[in-house]
Formats: structure tokens, sequence, C-alpha cells
């Protein structure tokens, strides 16, 4: 009976703690850093749109010089990757088991939830 209560409580704690940081559905404002230099101040702003699992990015600055304002900076399905518990812009599920994530690494973009950033390269 014991093992039963905990083996509960700890599928309880591991569901909150994976998922306890993800967003409502919304209309969010981020900032997008670049992966370089990450201790330089924030290099642009975004809006961020969160329904289900889909996200996109649409670029509300004016400071980066290949997208324009009200572009998409990046889409898809919002989820965490399994190898580094970190949030992800993913473009298929396989992303969710990507070798590297990052956007210098070729693989899917890293999004912070709590600090609303998202890092690019």
């Amino acid at each position: 009976m014991k093992f039963k209560f905990l083996a509960i409580i700890f599928f309880a704690f591991t569901c909150f703690s994976s998922f306890g940081q993800k967003l409502k559905d919304g209309t969010y404002t981020f900032s997008i850093r670049d992966f370089e230099y990450e201790n330089a101040p924030i290099v642009a702003k975004c809006k961020v749109v969160i329904k289900g699992d889909s996200i996109k990015v649409i670029y509300t600055d004016s400071t980066l010089t290949l997208i324009k304002y009200g572009d998409v900076f990046d889409e898809g399905i919002l989820i965490k990757h399994r190898k580094t518990k970190q949030w992800i812009i993913a473009h298929s599920m396989k992303d969710m088991n990507a070798k590297e994530v990052g956007a210098c690494s070729g693989g899917p973009m890293v999004i912070d939830l709590k600090k609303k950033e998202i890092w690019y390269c």
C-alpha cells in the first residue's frame, strides 16, 4: 500500500515538474537573444502565440537585418527535449529526441518560458 502511494506521488511530481512551466494559450512578448553572445543585451522583441502545443513566433522589432517586422521568426510544436529537459520549438515530434538543440547546433530552437526568451544563432 505504501509503495502504491509513493508511486502516485512520484508520478504526480514528475508530471508537474515536467509540464508546470508551460504557458497557457495566449499571446506573449518575448525577447530574442543571441546564443553566441549569452551575456549580451537583448537583441530584439517578438510576439509568441501559443495555442495548445502549437507555437508561432512573430518578429516585432527592427534590429535584425534578415527579417522584417511581422515576419514569422519560427513556428512549430512546443515540447520538452527529452535529453536536456529544455523547451524547444520542434518541427516534428522526432525533434523531442534530437541529438542537439539550440540554434547554433542546427537543431530545434530553445525557448525559455520562465524568462520569456528565445535563443537563436
